[in-house]
This record gives structure tokens, C-alpha cells and sequence, in this order.
């Protein structure tokens, strides 16, 4: 009996220092959980130097110790902006703050004075009142300090838990060291800094030849989960040397939105702190495009909407817990309005999508979601596919489908879930993932 008590006092010892290893490790801001299984290849890539374009990243401790965390951005003087926010209606404290800047700094085709971007992770500074507006004030004054500009021209955007003070002063505290550290070539240290429960950081890069000048873009994102934008994705920052104004960038920027960020879905829960900032800076000498409808304003256009439709499906691919990525894709609605609506309804019904993680090909659930759309739709029109395989058809299950067909297709990890309603001409496509227990395991935990 002493024996067997000695035993489990040792097991009990061991498992204490364990727990205590794992609470030290997730202290300190390291992370146990694995990359996701949907992660590019690559890694993270190469992104080229922007001329006009600096970046540092360093470790403030909002949140975590010795956890990089804060990103600092300087863009040249003379530079376009543009942006898209979430239409929440309990927006952040520095989405509000960069809506009236962003409205003030277009008023002009190009910005006279040089731009500051200071991103903290760790803490989204939502829903906390006249503390979060000062918190932001105290800032941007710290980084037009130390970037010698005006508070006016510094933007901000904050990501993490909501609800909590933001501990600006410690984020103010490292600006200085971080002005000094500034680098064309850190823009991967600037992606890693914005991360909260992604698995990756997500990079994007893309040229295009205007006026037989090379133009560069680059980009990169965070989100994982609260996913399904109302305007662009959690946090998004695009960066080109294209000389263009600050008027054709943003239509751009807003016509692109559309069919990238804004067809993307992990949980069907849109953020308070979705952010999309995109600069250029004019560096590669291109003649200035002055409409995005010009022929090289179409040009440009396409370049960017690449990088922001690849950057899109990278925050799918990272969804929490996901191990499927799905392209929906709708056909032959009513509208493409009403596409867009059913599409979603396929994307966020969590039937649908723990069907896909179980690699079960239940149609019936596609059904079941095209009907509560509320859109509409004739029942003995649709047909559904799963990739190329006809699965369903004129109301019933297509005689040529068989079980082990969908059972094999679903076993893949990029998967397209066609539905054609055949009664109109309007379509759609959005991107979704999986809904695993591994996303209830890092919701449920969230803010411990």
C-alpha cells in the first residue's frame, strides 16, 4: 500500500511540473498548437523591397512575454492610400479612428505628409469606451514622434481580446527602438507580429508591367477565426510602388473587396477589428493612373485583386482547426446578390462543414442549406456537384452517382461544392473550411 501511494505521489509530482512547463510556455507567448495542415508548402515568401516601404517588429508584451507583437510601418511622403472597414456596430476604438483619418488623408490624390502603422496584437482594444479612443491618441502620438510626422497621418489597428484596457504604454515604450530598426526587407517580421491564434503567417506577392515599368506588390494578412467579413478580413495590409491616386486605389481596393474578403467565411462571425489598409507609394515610376477603369488601372486592378484573392483563401486555409478548404461555388440563382446569399448559407452551415471534416458526402445538407437561404430557388432544378462528380440532379440523387465516389472525393483537402438553382443567371463563389473539434478546443480557451 506504501508502495502504490509512493508510486502516485511521483506520478502526481511529474504531472504537476508538466502543467507547470505548459503554463510557463503559453506565459512567455509560445504556442503548442500545430501549423495547420492547409498551410502553403512554401512558407511564407520572399516579399520584395516597396520603394518608400520600411517595417520593424518587436515585443511589447500586451498579452504574452517575449512575443513579438507590435508592428511599426513607415510610408513615404507623397504616397496613395486607401481602406475598407468592418460595418460592425461595435467597431474598435482604432477602426473608428482610422475611418476619420482615412476620410481626411483622401481628400488629396496623393498624402503630403509621410504615414505611420502601428499594429498590436494581444489585445483588440473593443468595446472599451473613452479609454480605447485615449489609448489609441497615446499612440499615435508616440509614433509621430519617433517617425517625425503628425498624428493624423499614423493609423492603427489592434487584434486579440476584446473587452480589456489596452496596455498602450507599453506598446508606445518600444516605438523609439523600433523607429530605429526600420527596414525595406522586415515585412516578414511585420507578419509574424500581427498573428493571434493563426498558425502561419500569410504572405502574398505578385508584378505587373505598366507603362514597361515593374510594378510590385506584396501583402500580408492575419486571421484564423471570428471570420466572415463585412468588408475586408480581420487585418490586411497591401503594399505596391505603383504611382496611382489615392481616388482609383480606393475603387480598386472596394470593387476587389467584394470577391475576395468578402467571400470568405470561417465561423460566420464578423470581427470588430477588420482592417484593410493598402498604401502605394509611386516608386516605380509608372504613370500615374487617375481612374481604375483606364486600361492600366484595369491592370493594376487584376495584380491587386490576385494578391488579395490568394491572401483571402490563406486566413480560410488557416481557419481554426480547419483541415478541408471548400470553394462554394452557386450557379443559375436569381441574381448574383441572391448567389451571394446562398452560397453562404452553404458555407456557414455548420451540417454542411462537419460533414466535410467527418468526409461524409451528405448532400442532403447542401439541400437543406439552399432552402434556408430563403432565396429563391425550385427544388426540382437543382443540381449539386462535388468537383466534377454530378451528384444530384432535377431534384433527386443523379442515377449515375454512387456513395463510394463521394466518399473518395471527400477524402481530399481542397474541395468545390457546386449547387446550380436553374432558374436564373446569377452566381457566385465564396471560400469556407471545415468546422472540426479543433476549433472548439482553441475558442474555448481563447482567453485563458
Amino acid at each position: 500500500m506504501a508502495k502504490s501511494t509512493a508510486k502516485l505521489k511521483r506520478k502526481v509530482s511529474k504531472l504537476k511540473k508538466k502543467i507547470k512547463g505548459l503554463k510557463a510556455d503559453l506565459q512567455d507567448g509560445s504556442t503548442t498548437s500545430s501549423i495547420s495542415p492547409l498551410a502553403p508548402v512554401g512558407g511564407f515568401p520572399a516579399l520584395p523591397d516597396i520603394g518608400g516601404v520600411t517595417f520593424a517588429a518587436g515585443a511589447a508584451g500586451v498579452k504574452y512575454k517575449n512575443r513579438t507583437d507590435v508592428m511599426l510601418a513607415h510610408i513615404a511622403a507623397g504616397s496613395a492610400v486607401a481602406g475598407v472597414f468592418t460595418r460592425s456596430s461595435t467597431r474598435s476604438a482604432p477602426v473608428l479612428d482610422c475611418q476619420a483619418k482615412l476620410a481626411d488623408l483622401q481628400k488629396t490624390d496623393l498624402v503630403a505628409d509621410a504615414l505611420g502603422v502601428v499594429v498590436n496584437s494581444g489585445n483588440s482594444n473593443a468595446f472599451t469606451g473613452q479609454v480605447g479612443a485615449k489609448s489609441v491618441d497615446f499612440v499615435c502620438a508616440a509614433a509621430a514622434s519617433v517617425l517625425k510626422t503628425d498624428a493624423k497621418n499614423i493609423l492603427t489597428s489592434s487584434t486579440g481580446v476584446i473587452g480589456q484596457p489596452l496596455p498602450h504604454d507599453r506598446i508606445a515604450d518600444i516605438l523609439g527602438e523600433l523607429s530605429q530598426n526600420l527596414s525595406p526587407s522586415k515585412g516578414a517580421d511585420a507578419a509574424a507580429a500581427i498573428m493571434t491564434t493563426d498558425t502561419f503567417p500569410k504572405g502574398v506577392v505578385a508584378s505587373v508591367e505598366l507603362d514597361g515599368k515593374t510594378v510590385n506588390i506584396s501583402g500580408f494578412a492575419k486571421g484564423s477565426g471570428m471570420i466572415a467579413p463585412d468588408m475586408a478580413t480581420m487585418l490586411v495590409y497591401l503594399f505596391t510602388d505603383a504611382a496611382v491616386t489615392s481616388s482609383a486605389f480606393q475603387a480598386m481596393i472596394s470593387a476587389h473587396n467584394k470577391t475576395t474578403f468578402n467571400a470568405i467565411t470561417v465561423d460566420s462571425d464578423t470581427s470588430t477589428s477588420d482592417t484593410l489598409l493598402a498604401f502605394a507609394t509611386g516608386a516605380a515610376g509608372n504613370v500615374q493612373i487617375t481612374d481604375a477603369d483606364s486600361v492600366q488601372g484595369q491592370k493594376l486592378g487584376a495584380a491587386l485583386h490576385g494578391v488579395m484573392r490568394d491572401l483571402a483563401h490563406l486566413v480560410v486555409k488557416d481557419g481554426e482547426g480547419a483541415t478541408k478548404f471548400i470553394e462554394v461555388a452557386v450557379t443559375g440563382a436569381a441574381d448574383d446578390a441572391s448567389a451571394q446569399i446562398v452560397a453562404l448559407a452553404i458555407a456557414n452551415s455548420p451540417l454542411v462543414k462537419t460533414a466535410v471534416a467527418g468526409e461524409d458526402p451528405n448532400w442532403g445538407r447542401v439541400v437543406m442549406a439552399v432552402g434556408k437561404s430563403g432565396e429563391p430557388a425550385d427544388r426540382d432544378k437543382i443540381a449539386i456537384h462535388f468537383g466534377d462528380i454530378l451528384v444530384a440532379e432535377n431534384g433527386w440523387v443523379s442515377p449515375a452517382y454512387t456513395e463510394q465516389q463521394g466518399v473518395d472525393y471527400m477524402k481530399q483537402q481542397d474541395l468545390r461544392i457546386a449547387t446550380d438553382l436553374g432558374i436564373g443567371s446569377g452566381s457566385a463563389t465564396v471560400w469556407t473550411c471545415d468546422l472540426t473539434h479543433g476549433y472548439i478546443t482553441i475558442n474555448a480557451d481563447y482567453r485563458s
